[in-house]
């Protein structure tokens, strides 16, 4: 299966036509329908943006387990600061049990500082922590935030033509949107390595032992920059296979999610979503590196059919849903605060992943 490549460029250019921006979108809309994975060119992103971007994580993912673990939050519920391997379980947002996740990660988002004018929970936007060292990471990690999430505005601007929504109707969603930047690190550290060795240093991974396990995503749209390396993601298809994808040069992945999907009554997918161990076929670590964007949506916002997604003979599949209540379940899942049995795992097409 190739995943497709858009250019999107159209919606940056003021001197693009309408029938430009229209072919765009529904290049979208047969991506969003048929996988809910798309990879996209023409975002804009600088070039320096990004390479700083690499230069921060490998300074930060660099130090010891001992020097980033004094950045974890206090509460395994606040979406900010270090998370390390073996800490984490993304299948356990889909009500499924499986080993630790080899992955670590670094996440800053939306903060009620961000919003002075609302008053907004700090439950929902906590404030964020940043290391010390290296200086090189805040500024670097902040500015691709920025830019990430002007992508992902984008693409709801796109998304309004896909759908035949009016212009600007998924803004009142979005304006104090509960996003968050996750960097990753598929690594497997010395430390790591000497837990999951046998007595003679061999590296033993269990079968359903993943790098991250999985999941679908739980907001809007995900904005997803990653290493060209193999292993690299893998998306289920509909039929229950997986499909491995490396990004093309300069491209960005794109992939929905469960808000989405049920804004469009499952017109468009939010689609379950893996990374293998970061090993290759000798049992040797390859590091791999990926910074997702979530565009969740405003805390307050309520999620229901969009009127052109459902019909007396396809009625809404979903009850309407807030933001804040969807993501809370779904964090407390991955993790493992409780094992979640909510968001889409009532759903047909997600059950038969899980049978």
């Amino acid at each position: 299966m190739k995943l497709p490549s858009i250019d999107i460029s159209s919606f940056f250019n003021p001197s693009a036509t309408l029938e430009d921006q229209r072919r765009t979108a529904q290049a979208v809309d047969s991506a969003a329908s048929e996988l809910g994975f798309m990879q996209i060119v023409g975002h804009g992103i600088p070039e320096n943006v990004l390479a700083n971007l690499k230069k921060a994580m490998d300074d930060f993912f660099g130090q010891t387990l001992a020097a980033k673990s004094v950045w974890r939050p206090s509460d395994a519920s606040v979406n900010r600061g270090y998370s390390g391997p073996l800490t984490e379980k993304l299948s356990y947002s889909m009500g499924v049990v499986s080993p630790p996740d080899l992955f670590e990660a670094f996440n800053m988002g939306s903060s009620a500082g961000m919003f002075p004018q609302l008053s907004l929970s700090t439950q929902d936007y906590p404030e964020n922590i940043w290391p010390v060292s290296p200086a090189n990471f805040q500024p670097a990690v902040q500015e691709w935030f920025e830019q990430a999430g002007f992508v992902a505005r984008k693409m709801t601007r796109i998304f309004e033509v896909a759908l035949d929504l009016p212009g600007n109707y998924f803004v009142p969603f979005q304006d104090h949107s509960l996003d968050v930047l996750r960097v990753n690190n598929y690594d497997i550290s010395p430390e790591i390595a000497k837990q999951l060795s046998d007595a003679n240093g061999q590296l033993q991974l269990g079968k359903d032992q993943q790098g991250m396990g999985a999941h679908t995503d739980y907001g809007i749209v995900t904005v997803l920059w990653a290493d060209a390396v193999s292993p690299g993601i893998q998306v289920m298809d509909a039929l229950g296979h997986w499909h491995e994808f490396i990004p093309e040069p300069d491209a960005l992945l794109i992939n929905l999610g469960d808000l989405m999907a049920r804004w469009t009554n499952n017109r468009w997918l939010s689609s379950l979503h893996r990374v293998p161990p970061p090993v290759n076929s000798e049992g040797k670590p390859v590091r791999r590196r990926s910074a997702a964007y979530f565009h969740d949506g405003n805390a307050d916002a309520l999620i229901e059919c969009l009127s052109s997604c459902c019909s007396q003979s396809h009625p809404p599949r979903y009850t309407p849903i807030t933001v804040a209540n969807h993501i809370r379940a779904k964090l407390a899942g991955s993790r493992t605060l409780q094992l979640n049995e909510g968001g889409l795992k009532d759903d047909d097409r997600i059950s038969s992943y899980l049978s």
